[in-house]
């Protein structure tokens, strides 16, 4: 009886560290699936951060120095009193650790892949955490399994690889094959912003012509596209648009191979994902991988002129010239910009195509956004759709969710929605329409910002720029995890001179507080990028 109970508090201490890891996983399987189960980033935002367990670590420590002096109170070992202790630590932390499948801006998705992700990482810390309750070690030994949790998540997406890529590579091969035999005309769309606006534009107009399917959303990896050909291209659909997204060199290469595109659309090459490429020459020639791509079929591709300015993009448009459809403002170019315009009721681009000048009308908010309808315009009539037609169906384009879009308010003042803006020139777009609205409604502008991320090294001068023109029609920044943002606050600043007021926000949560307290009337609110939980959550573990 006596040797039986000297196994019950190793035991009872597996069961809550049981308990006490599986909340701690959920926590960590968060922030490693918004990082795209991408092992080294998710180990760089936990340093960067700090997110290594401290309450838990502490109390274990405190409580193996302290065991020697336990001993022989009340009779007990002890050794049996810190495993009390240390019991009662993990329930009870267990017990206050948020759930973020709940509990946060961005909700845990307990996709398959994230729960075979969370089972194996449970078996691989059952390792240290039995071994540690058999022999059995001090409670302080605890502390091993306590600060391997995000170290299993990692180890655990390693041994699924290859069960993954078994699965990824079932599901690449039949959206392939009914790509193939379907045949609709693939239209291949990327850029370092832009490219989800241009995809909306582009499948609105062609759809009043002919039944079209886009990837929805943001979709634009191997296997979100490759669900959406599964589960949704029918037989009737003549054209399907992809959204290609680059997340290194190759990427989109891959998605090329998944989905050949008959014809091409590169909207921009910017600093957005700086921090992925490093330089602008590599973004450039990540991009014009979707541009090979469609030229290797016959097809064309449209291009901004802006993008000649940068060196590879330029010598890939030299080399085939008959292969690339221009839009600017230049003479010469295939699709020419003469006008752009932006109103109270949307923007008006004037444009001249195969030598008949066109008048674009949409009603989309932000400058920017006359480069999405010329280069919409342009591939929808290459595709041989006939201007009337394509014209019209602008006429009748829905808002774009969540990028500029255009909210009244019951209480007078206007929400303008750009939360999945991150690129310097749609947030300079979106605080010159905050100046077109306020002479509207004749309130305060006010902006609501964490700034932008991905830039790398160009952080502190593009939101330098921000600041400056956010300036010139913003009358209240309330700036959303300042810290990030300093260069921003301190050109924003400068700009404004003393009438720049500044509300320093720790989350999104806090200005959503301060706008219920202080909207008024007339007021134009600027919510501009919505940051994932990463980059605004500081785990307090």
């Amino acid at each position: 009886m006596t040797e039986w109970l000297a196994y019950l508090p190793p035991i009872a201490l597996l069961a809550g560290f049981a308990l006490f890891a599986r909340r701690r996983l959920l926590t960590y399987l968060h922030v490693f699936q918004q990082e795209e189960y991408d092992g080294p980033r998710f180990i760089k935002w936990i340093a960067r951060n700090g997110a290594v367990d401290r309450r838990m670590t502490l109390a274990l420590a405190a409580l193996g120095f302290a065991t020697p002096l336990l001993h022989g109170i009340g009779g007990i070992n002890g050794s049996w009193i810190a495993a009390g202790f240390a019991l009662l630590f993990f329930l009870g932390l267990a017990a206050i650790e948020n759930d973020p499948r709940k509990a946060a801006k961005k909700k845990l998705a307990m996709t398959r892949r994230a729960r075979r992700i969370l089972y194996l990482a449970a078996a691989v810390l059952a390792v240290p955490a039995i071994a540690i309750a058999a022999i059995p070690l001090p409670v302080w030994s605890w502390l091993v399994a306590v600060q391997s949790i995000p170290i299993a998540l990692v180890l655990g997406n390693l041994l699924l690889m290859p069960y993954e890529a078994r699965v990824q590579k079932r599901f690449w091969t039949e959206a392939h094959d009914k790509l193939t035999r379907l045949a609709p005309t693939v239209i291949g769309i990327t850029g370092s912003y832009g490219k989800t606006s241009v995809k909306h534009i582009l499948g609105h107009m062609l759809e009043t012509v002919a039944p079209t399917l886009i990837t929805p959303g943001s979709v634009n990896t191997p296997m979100g596209i490759a669900r959406v050909v599964r589960e949704s291209l029918g037989a009737h659909h003549r054209y399907f648009i992809a959204e290609m997204g680059a997340y290194g060199p190759g990427s989109i290469a891959r998605l090329c191979r998944l989905a050949p595109p008959d014809f091409a659309i590169i909207t921009a090459i910017g600093h957005a994902h700086y921090e992925r490429f490093k330089t602008l020459e590599t973004v450039a020639e990540a991009k014009f991988e979707l541009a090979e791509a469609a030229i290797a079929r016959d097809g064309h591709v449209v291009v901004p002129t802006s993008l000649a300015e940068i060196g590879p993009a330029a010598a890939r448009m030299a080399e085939r010239p008959d292969r690339f459809i221009r839009c600017g403002a230049a003479e010469g170019c295939d699709l020419r910009i003469l006008e752009s315009r932006q109103t109270p009721e949307g923007i008006l681009v004037r444009v001249v195509w195969d030598g008949v000048e066109h008048e674009l009308r949409a009603p989309l908010f932000g400058s920017h956004h006359a480069t999405n309808l010329a280069l919409a315009f342009a591939a929808v009539c290459a595709l041989g759709v006939r201007p009337e037609d394509a014209k019209l169906g602008l006429k009748r384009l829905p808002q774009i969710a969540h990028r500029l879009e255009v909210k009244p308010r019951p209480d007078g003042s206007v929400t303008l929605d750009d939360a999945y803006n991150s690129n310097p020139v749609g947030f300079k777009a979106a605080v010159e329409t905050v100046g077109l609205l306020k002479g509207k409604h004749g309130g305060r502008g006010i902006l609501v910002t964490p700034g932008m991320v991905e830039l790398g090294e160009a952080h502190r001068a593009e939101h330098a720029k921000a600041g400056e023109a956010a300036a010139a029609t913003i009358d209240v920044l309330l700036a959303v995890v300042p810290e990030r943002i300093e260069p921003l606050i301190e050109s924003y600043r400068g700009a404004r001179g003393e009438t720049a007021e500044v509300i320093r926000c720790a989350s999104f949560a806090e200005a959503d507080t301060w706008l219920r307290e202080n909207r008024r009337s007339g007021d134009i609110v600027l919510l501009e990028n919505d940051l994932p939980d990463l980059y605004e959550r500081k785990l307090s573990l």
